[in-house]
């Protein structure tokens, strides 16, 4: 099979080629790693190789929607029962799991071969994809540009056609981000639909969710079939629909009331490209048939949701580095210097403000149920910039010498009280101000690639739907994929010099 016929193919494209006996699991192992190793050394999205688990798998019967199409995992939160966990993290890279997560047990049962594991930054607490372990991975459509994070590494490697589809997870964007860096379909499901075990009984108090990004809305949804429904061991027994999320593809999602919102107070001056993305989502829809209306403000305070977001995300992140520093039994040297210094951050508030935060969420969440109320979906920009260019968010000079010399005097905390703090908040939202409120509020969102620059590169359009719109979602996708195809693009790599 040559590497254009292998990427004409979705996922469910390869599996019915398997299923109808025109190639083999081996064929297609075989033409995924030609990619691999025609891309990647430019790219960066793979940084492990899974040669001999893949090589025994293509020989085993496999059965399942997705049998024999080859796949790639997330080297964050995704176990693989053997392998090291790095989390992008060096204190972590040596230690194996122990089991598979509940997420890849899945995806082994749906039939794919995983091929390998993608890049991922720092316990994927960053929007862009810029490890120290692994090195920055680059967006396809322009290497000198971030694919997002913290999934960066999956869309890479399915924007350059590795793989048609690979495993991701979003705790504050990090499915959608990517997906909207790199003109994919990137579905972060509803909190506590798919299970986060069986290490963990839920992420980030239920904020981080695992999914995939994608190329064809079909493949978003058949995924989540794979994926949705709870485990003995978790939380939660989630609702899961009747009909399949697959089955709602081509189905009339009918006529939404959709509401438009572009502006942030975290960004009060969005690229005109991330304007312009929403403006022509807001025509086709209207061509549709569906109501658009522009909305005045967000529906709920997105500054104050940021800053309860950053509080969490800060607090967790801290227990991360002391988790991992029980594991390895590492020091500080594990730990890439912004870590250390936004862990730092997180230690330096007491445990009520924490709850605070934390409890926060619910009025957050009844602020949007209000707006549902009124409207079937929000729209909003994915990205409020356009991906930014490689190494560009890296910390301030100024605030990494301030931060060396308070980590090591035990007096990082101080930083909250400084306007260094509002400079780590700028740096790691405003161009991603929108994605955190389908976290914090536990609903699912979607971003589609309905638009390019003139430069060609992608601008995702997020929809954020109310608790169990995952189906409703999954149907306007389908409608929208419909009348403006975007699977036909194809980025065109330069080879390495």
């Amino acid at each position: 099979m040559r590497i254009d016929e292998y990427q004409r193919f979705d996922a469910l494209g390869l599996a019915q080629l398997v299923d109808d006996g025109d190639v083999t699991p081996g064929e297609l192992l075989e033409v995924a790693r030609r990619q691999a190793e025609t891309v990647n050394g430019r790219i960066n999205a793979v940084v492990r190789f899974m040669d001999a688990e893949a090589d025994r798998r293509v020989t085993q019967e496999l059965t399942g929607p997705f049998a024999g199409v080859p796949f790639l995992i997330k080297d964050l939160a995704q176990d693989y029962a053997g392998l090291p966990t790095s989390c992008g993290s060096r204190s972590l890279a040596q230690i194996p799991a122990q089991q598979h997560a509940t997420v890849v047990q899945r995806w082994l049962d749906a039939g794919l071969v995983i091929v390998g594991k993608t890049n991922t930054p720092e316990f994927g607490a960053k929007g862009v994809t810029e490890s120290e372990l692994f090195g920055p991975a680059r967006n396809p459509w322009d290497l000198d540009r971030t694919p997002g994070g913290s999934s960066g590494g999956s869309a890479a490697a399915v924007a350059a056609g590795i793989v048609a589809v690979a495993g991701a997870n979003d705790g504050g964007g990090s499915i959608r981000i990517p997906a909207a860096c790199c003109g994919l379909v990137g579905l972060k499901p509803g909190r506590g639909l798919v299970p986060a075990g069986p290490a963990v009984g839920e992420d980030m108090h239920g904020a981080a969710v695992h999914g995939v990004v994608s190329r064809s809305v079909r493949d978003t949804a058949a995924m989540l079939d794979v994926l949705a429904g709870g485990e003995r061991s978790g939380p939660y027994l989630p609702a899961v629909p009747a009909a399949t999320f697959r089955s709602q593809v081509g189905v009339d999602p009918g006529r939404l009331r959709i509401g438009v919102c572009m502006s942030s107070a975290i960004n009060s001056s969005p690229h005109p490209q991330a304007r312009a993305a929403v403006e022509a989502a807001a025509e086709l829809l209207a061509d549709l048939g569906h109501t658009v209306e522009i909305l005045d403000k967000p529906p709920v305070d997105d500054q104050a949701l940021a800053e309860d977001f950053l509080l969490a995300w800060f607090a967790y992140l801290a227990w991360e580095v002391d988790d991992a520093k029980r594991r390895s039994g590492c020091g500080e040297e594990g730990f890439e210097f912004d870590t250390r210094l936004m862990a730092a951050l997180g230690r330096s508030y007491n445990s009520v403000e924490y709850v605070d935060a934390v409890m926060r969420r619910h009025e957050h969440a009844r602020r949007l149920s209000s707006y549902f109320d009124s409207y079937d979906l929000l729209m909003t920009p994915t990205l409020a910039d356009l991906a930014p260019r490689i190494g560009s968010l890296d910390t301030h000079r100024s605030l990494r010498l301030a931060g060396e010399v308070l980590l090591r005097t035990g007096t990082a905390g101080l930083l909250r009280h400084s306007a260094l703090t509002d400079r780590i908040i700028h740096d790691n939202l405003s161009w991603v101000p929108y994605t955190q409120l389908a976290n914090v509020t536990g609903r699912p969102a979607l971003s589609l690639p309905l638009h390019r620059t003139a430069d060609g590169l992608p601008m995702g359009v997020q929809f954020t739907a109310q608790l169990g719109g995952e189906a409703m979602l999954v149907r306007l996708a389908a409608q929208l994929e419909s009348a403006a195809p975007w699977a036909d693009r194809r980025p065109v790599i330069p080879p390495v010099s």
